[in-house]
């Protein structure tokens, strides 16, 4: 039987997947990043580290699933999206890879914005505005902060086609995650020659462009060999993590949104055009991005801190439950959950702005800081942990206010994934707050599962993408909303959402101290 390997190259690990044509998970394996924070704002990591973690995951999950390497038909790439990998003439990496959630740019994204000539001129480009943790604002940061190590840039690659790269020689990418370059036309699906004008950078920094069920190259003997594979097994252009882990919870049709509580908090919706997010008072606060469904599109709004908030709390500020944890070999955020559930619905009127790493949606802010508001003497560890859980999830919710009231995108399921929805008291939230019913599926790795389903279309085991998500994802639990809670949380939502106006100036202020 024919099996189909899938890799994303998440911001903690780089995980495998191997299925079989049915679409049935038989292993996964993953192996860890380290994350590299030089200053404040800013983070990066190696990309040797990347194939690194690459190579020990494949290896572990071919071990584990007991599969031959040669009955794998395809490999599917998926990956943290926005990453620079910045490479010279000789394929080498320059220096570390500037992440999604880097904040560094703000100076270059408003030179991006004024070259473009304004927001409307902008989206009419490539459908977005420059934020700062884009890959095009991390090219001009370069230019403009390390000029020696700019001279030696040949190629601009993202993080996970710097594995493509290693695999198969060839400098690659879907339409898909380059979008999030902020360099692609949309609506011819190709490189923004007008774009590239406005910022005077060469197009042949760029690698060529595919859809993503595509065949890119096949897997070189050398590779092969050392990971156990067969020489010229097919590499499949992939997606973004977004456009992955949305095929692999089969947003591929109208009405379906998913909702992923990882590090980040991603909300997106499939679109069957190229819908912009320009009627608010804020342009752009929604990205809009070609599909991994060839043809078609997303709208996502990211977060930057959703269960990466949960994540601080459990490494900064829970001692007690860290040694718990360990002395009843659980996991410590079983024993938050507990925490939070001995808390009301409100969390005593305490409100949590989870703006641990600045934001982008629905606030586009690098200067945006994290808080709870509403502390009393009457406040406990468990107002505070499920004030939290509220609090990410209330930015959420503002993300897809902006979809469903700005845009118009229908929204009749949400389905949730990543590790939020492993709290049952999180997934009715969720479900009370969006108030839509939150659906969980059979399909527990999104990104990974997503870009093994590209490379069984791009091989042939499927004929479309829709095909394979309608064969391979059932749904297997619900959450409906209750009436009285969302009536109870949609009270709390209007005085979160004013919060962030309330302390914009002074989040500014506070950032100038670092400065």
């Amino acid at each position: 039987m024919a099996h189909l390997l899938g890799i994303d190259v998440g911001t903690s690990a780089t995980k495998a997947l191997i299925c079989n044509k049915s679409g049935k998970i038989l292993a996964t394996a993953s192996s860890p990043h380290t994350l590299l924070t030089p200053r404040v704002g800013w983070t990066e990591q190696n990309p040797d580290e990347w194939w690194s973690a690459t190579k020990l995951a494949v290896k572990s999950v071919l071990k584990q699933s007991k599969v031959k390497g040669d009955s794998i038909r395809a490999i599917g790439l998926s990956g943290q999206m926005h990453g620079s990998v910045f490479l010279d003439r000789a394929g080498k990496v320059i220096r570390p890879a500037l992440l999604w959630n880097d904040q560094r740019t703000s100076k270059q994204c408003d030179e991006i914005l004024r070259r473009a000539g304004g927001a409307k001129r902008m989206l009419k480009l490539v459908g977005n505005l420059p934020l700062t943790g884009y890959t095009s604002p991390k090219i001009l940061w370069l230019r403009d902060n390390e000029p020696k190590r700019f001279a030696q840039l040949k190629k601009v690659i993202l993080p996970k086609d710097y594995i493509r790269l290693k695999m198969t020689g060839e400098y690659a990418t879907d339409v898909a995650d380059a979008s999030g370059m902020a360099l692609v036309n949309q609506k011819t699906r190709t490189w923004s020659d007008e774009m590239l004008n406005v910022l005077d950078l060469d197009r042949d920094l760029l690698p060529r462009l595919f859809e993503s069920p595509e065949i890119t190259g096949g897997i070189s003997s050398s590779i092969a060999r050392e990971l156990g594979l067969k020489a010229g097994i097919p590499v499949i252009a992939g997606a973004g993590d977004v456009m992955s882990g949305a095929v692999g919870n089969g947003i591929v049709e109208t009405g379906i949104l998913n909702a992923g509580l990882g590090t980040s908090g991603v909300l997106v919706a499939h679109a069957d055009s190229p819908t912009t997010d320009d009627r608010g008072p804020v342009p752009g606060r929604v990205a809009t991005m070609c599909h991994a469904v060839p043809n078609k599109w997303v709208v996502y709004g990211c977060m930057l801190s959703a269960a990466g908030s949960l994540q601080w709390f459990a490494d900064e500020l829970a001692p007690f439950e860290k040694v718990e944890a360990k002395k009843l070999k659980k996991d410590v955020f079983e024993l938050l959950d507990q925490l939070a559930q001995k808390s009301k619905i409100g969390s005593d009127n305490l409100f949590f702005l989870p703006y641990l790493t600045g934001e982008r949606c629905p606030h586009p802010d690098p200067n945006a800081r994290g808080a709870w508001i509403g502390l009393t003497r009457n406040s406990s560890r468990a107002d505070v942990v499920r004030a939290l859980l509220e609090g990410v999830t209330f930015n959420m919710n503002a993300i897809l206010s902006i979809m469903r009231d700005g845009m118009k995108i229908e929204v009749k399921q949400v389905r949730g994934t990543g590790g939020g929805v492993k709290s049952k008291l999180w997934r009715s939230m969720q479900s009370d707050i969006y108030n839509a019913p939150l659906a969980i599926t059979n399909s527990h790795e999104g990104c990974a599962f997503g870009a093994a389903i590209l490379a069984g279309v791009g091989s042939g085991v499927w004929k479309s993408v829709e095909e394979a998500c309608r064969k391979s994802i059932r749904t297997v639990s619900i959450d409906k909303p209750n009436r009285a809670r969302v009536s109870d949380y949609a009270r709390r939502q209007k005085i979160f959402n004013k919060l962030y106006f309330d302390l914009q100036q002074r989040f500014k202020e506070i950032s100038a101290l670092s400065n």
